[in-house]
């Protein structure tokens, strides 16, 4: 064997324990990325029902809200046509009893005018 031929021996020797030592963090990595599919398929797998109940719960939600707005506006109406109704009440009763009142406070005023000259 010539010192060439040793050479090339050592060289491919290096090579196979080069391969050998990056076959190892390459298995590996193989092995962290099937695991983390397998993961991937788990989450997937239980969120994809939560995600569809969640959507059904959202729309049940604004179902609730339309029937809540709904009421909302009525109570709004309600609101308005008492305060309507409130100023219709002091506008027909109020301006008699001020007249009333005025009235009866000119009769005690005659009234106690007449009291004084007696």
């Amino acid at each position: 064997m010539s010192i060439g031929d040793i050479a090339g021996l050592i060289a491919a020797i290096a090579f196979v324990l080069l391969v050998g030592a990056l076959a190892v963090p390459l298995l590996k990595l193989g092995r962290v990325m099937d695991e983390a599919r397998r993961s991937l398929a788990d989450v997937t797998e239980h969120t994809i029902p939560v995600i569809d109940e969640a959507a059904t719960t959202i729309s049940s939600t604004n179902g609730q809200i339309a029937k809540v707005d709904t009421v909302t506006t009525a109570a709004a109406e309600v609101s308005t046509n008492v305060s309507a109704l409130t100023s219709l009440v002091a506008a027909t009763v109020g301006a008699p009893l001020i007249k009333m009142a005025a009235f009866s406070m000119a009769v005690r005023g005659l009234f106690r005018r007449g009291e004084k000259k007696s």
